[in-house]
This record gives structure tokens, C-alpha cells and sequence, in this order.
């Protein structure tokens, strides 16, 4: 069975390359009938956090991105890290190493200095020197000194590394606190992993994984290493260009299936495919047509594809996911018209949740135009002919159609062209000169609010 897992370390929140990381695992173990793990690394123990580690799972639930087993906590596991660290050191394949840091940091020092690549020397593999009392050891794996790693990476190919590059990495800290390349691989051998798909700033660690499984005579899995994810400017991806928590992504009104379809996208394509849902993706889904190359992240790209799923969705879903943003912005939801309906005439003019609240706000609150929209608008010429529509306006049958013969009849009456009095009419009512067809938004706002604001901006008038 193809068992696949994410294993988040939770010294920060879920961003954008892990998210992609999971939703990769998480697809190709629904394409293949499979499982999908959650196991969080957490044997950082001086960075990790119960706050990140909510983030983490929080950020998973709003992606949904459900998994089938854990969360698993490495720190749960420590047991198990010892009992293999004991079978490894009693089969001499692994030793204690008593090398103080300053004695590794000096060593550090004179391979640099002599144009060497720093790697550990080695020098308490075969020690027979009596330990020196009092020092808490760390356990090293003797790695093999001849021969050569190899496996086909299921996204870079054929990958060689020759065992003589790889230096006796540490395996349990002189804490016992197992370090990652020592956990991860108990963990993917216990939980049964058949593919690791991960970042390709893992590549590095995969043969010292593989030499550790080896030794354990244990299976190896396929190994699927996923290139960096980008910036629009060429460069590792910063908070200025994406790289920030996935529930920032909520917070700043994308939705969860329009960010799931964009990071899809991101080094993994289907032909020309632009917009599919979380079905074809599992149905579509295969590690060949991952690119080997890194992907570029374009916010104007993600705003677009949001924008396709916010045309589709549900009016009274977007209602409902509205009302957060503009109970922030000091509006009263039940003192104004159906938030459905507005949502409706507003929603193919925006990108994001947020915007789609930005644009309703007017709808519930009158905004003040600034002095250029009332100097540029609210002119004497315009006055008599809105003075009129008032009156109009308060007889007749309350419906878009009469609104808009109104005022279609006072521009042929005024002999002057519809925007002379739709962009005054818009100022007065909204505050603002960007909006849906006035007739639309004065049916919506209904006759009584329309009235009242705007008798209440003649004043603004310039005489």
C-alpha cells in the first residue's frame, strides 16, 4: 500500500512550500488508494511551539488536507529512538563521541583553514582513549568509509553520492534527544512510508538515511524530492513575496480551494489545465509531471485563480465568510439589505473576500467622499437635476428598471449624458464612484436609505 506522510517540524507556521509539500503527499496518496501520515517533528525542543504547532494543524484543516493517522509526536517516540540507537551501538555500527564543541569547532577551523571541506574527523570511532569523566557523550553512526550511495529520485532522477563525502552524523544528543536525520528515518521505517516526497533542501540527507536503513537491513522507500518554490524576483521565496502563514491567506479573504488549485500549480502541471477541483487533482495526479525546476510564486497569478472560484462559489457561502471582514470595518450586517444579494452584484468585480467586503461596505454605512470626488461631482449644475430625482424617486414603483428610466429621463430632460448624473448620483449615495450600475445599487439599498442619503448630501453642493 503507497503510505505517504508530512512531517512539519512546528518551529513556525504552515507556509506556503510546506503546504505544497503536504497537499503533493496527501494527492498522490489518494490517487494510489493509500494512506496520508501526520507526524509533527518536534525534538527541537528550544524553537518548537504548541502556538506553531496549532498553526500547523489548523492551516492543514482549512486546506483540507485531512490525513488518516496521527498527528504522531516525535517526543512521544523517545523509547523507540533509544532502542534502536542500543541495537545500532551493540552492533558496532554506531559509538559514543566525547568531542567537546570547542574541540569540534577548532577542528572546523583548521579544515577551513587548509582549504578542506568541515566534516567530523572521525576521532572517537576506533577510539580506544579512555573517556574523559564527567561529559555527556552524543552516539554517531559509523558511516561506511568506501562505497557509494545510490537511488532514483522519483522527480531528479538517478542521484550518486560516494560514502567517503558523508561524515558520522550524530544520531541521539548528549540530551538523548534523537537528532532529525536519526528520527525521521525510525519514524518513516515504523510508520511503514512507501514514499517520502519532500523538499529537495533534503537531498543532502537522503543517502545518510539510506545508509542508516541499510544497516538496519529495513526497506527503502521511494523518494520524491520536490524543487524550492521561488519568488516573482528569481529569489528564496521572503515574506514580501508569499512566504507567510497559509492562515494568512484566510485572513486576507482567499479561498481555501482557490490557494489548494494555485499551489497545485506550482511546479506540477496537467496539459494546460488552469482551474480543476481537489478531484481531478487525485485523479490527474503523478510524481513524472512534477518539474525538476523551481517554481515561481505570482501573487497576481493566485489572485486570478481566486477570482475564478469566488464567480462560482455559493452566494450565501461568500455571505457567510463576508461577515467577519465587515463587522471589522464597523458595519451592521442586520441594518442593511440581504448580504447575499450583494454579494451577487459584487463578486465578479473582485479578487479576494476582502475586497468583495471592501466594496459592500457603503451598503451598510454611508462613506464621505473625499473633497476632490465632491468638488469634481457635487457641482451647481448637477444640484437642480438630483433635487428632481429626489422627487422622483419618492413615488415610484421601488425596482431597477423605474430607477434607471428616472434617471435615463432626466438626462434627456437636462439634455446631458448619463454619467453627468449616474457619477454625482454615486457620490452622494456611496461615497464613491466605482461601483455596479447605480440602478443596481439603489434597488439593493432600497428607497428609504436612498433617500435620506441623499438629502442629506445637498449640502455638499457647491453653489
Amino acid at each position: 500500500m503507497v503510505r505517504t506522510r508530512f512531517a512539519p517540524s512546528p518551529t513556525g507556521y504552515l507556509h506556503i512550500g510546506g503546504a505544497r509539500t503536504a497537499l503533493f503527499s496527501w494527492a498522490y496518496a489518494r490517487k494510489h488508494g493509500g494512506k496520508f501520515i501526520l507526524r509533527i517533528e518536534d525534538t527541537d525542543l528550544e524553537r518548537s511551539t504548541q502556538q506553531s504547532m496549532q498553526a500547523i494543524l489548523d492551516g492543514m484543516a482549512w486546506l483540507g488536507l485531512d490525513y488518516d493517522e496521527g498527528p504522531f509526536y516525535q517526543m512521544q517516540r523517545l523509547a523507540r529512538y533509544h532502542e534502536i540507537a542500543e541495537q545500532l551501538l551493540q552492533n558496532n555500527q554506531a559509538y559514543h563521541c566525547y568531542a567537546s564543541k570547542e574541540e569540534l569547532e577548532e577542528m572546523r577551523e583548521q579544515q577551513l583553514a587548509a582549504g578542506l571541506k568541515p566534516r567530523y574527523d572521525g576521532r572517537w570511532r576506533d577510539s580506544k582513549k579512555t573517556p574523559p569523566a564527567g561529559v555527556k557523550p552524543v552516539l554517531r553512526f559509523k558511516n561506511p568509509l568506501e562505497g557509494h550511495v545510490a537511488f532514483n529520485d522519483q522527480i531528479k532522477g538517478r542521484i550518486t553520492v560516494a560514502n567517503n563525502e558523508l561524515d558520522d552524523l550524530v544520531l541521539l544528543r548528549g540530551d538523548g534527544v534523537p537528532t532529525y536525520n536519526f528520527s525521521v528515518v525510525i519514524d518513516d521505517l515504523d510508520m511503514n512510508i512507501s514514499h517520502v516526497i519532500r523538499g529537495d533542501d533534503h537531498v543532502n540527507n537522503t543517502p545518510r538515511q539510506i545508509n542508516i536503513l541499510k544497516a538496519l537491513n529495513a526497506p527503502l522507500p521511494e523518494y520524491a524530492h520536490v524543487p524550492m518554490i521561488l519568488g516573482a524576483n528569481g529569489e528564496r521565496l521572503s515574506k514580501r513575496h508569499g512566504a507567510v502563514s497559509v492562515i494568512q491567506y484566510r485572513e486576507d479573504g482567499y479561498l481555501p480551494e482557490a490557494l489548494l488549485n494555485y499551489l497545485a500549480r506550482l511546479g506540477w502541471s496537467h496539459g494546460d489545465e488552469e482551474i480543476f477541483s481537489r478531484e481531478q487533482l487525485v485523479e490527474w495526479f503523478d510524481l513524472s509531471a512534477i518539474s525538476r525546476s523551481p517554481a515561481k510564486f505570482n501573487p497576481e497569478k493566485l489572485h486570478w485563480i481566486n477570482q475564478q472560484y469566488l464567480k462560482k462559489t455559493d452566494n450565501a457561502r461568500l455571505a457567510e465568510l463576508v461577515v467577519p471582514f465587515l463587522e471589522k470595518d464597523e458595519c451592521h450586517i442586520t441594518d442593511g439589505p440581504d448580504l447575499a444579494l450583494i454579494v451577487d452584484l459584487l463578486k465578479e468585480r473582485v479578487n479576494t473576500i476582502e475586497e468583495l467586503a471592501d466594496a459592500a461596505v457603503y451598503f451598510y454605512r454611508p462613506l464621505e467622499p473625499t473633497a476632490e470626488l465632491k468638488a469634481q461631482h457635487l457641482t451647481a449644475e448637477a444640484k437642480p437635476i438630483l433635487v428632481g430625482l429626489i422627487e422622483k424617486f419618492s413615488h415610484i414603483n421601488w425596482t431597477r428598471e423605474s430607477i434607471h428610466h428616472e434617471i435615463k429621463t432626466a438626462a434627456k430632460n437636462h439634455d446631458v449624458k448619463l454619467p453627468k448624473i449616474a457619477m454625482p448620483l454615486r457620490v452622494m449615495v456611496t461615497g464613491e464612484v466605482h461601483t455596479p450600475s447605480i440602478d443596481a445599487v439603489l434597488e439593493l439599498l432600497g428607497r428609504e436609505e436612498t433617500l435620506t442619503r441623499m438629502n442629506s448630501r445637498l449640502s455638499s453642493f457647491s453653489d
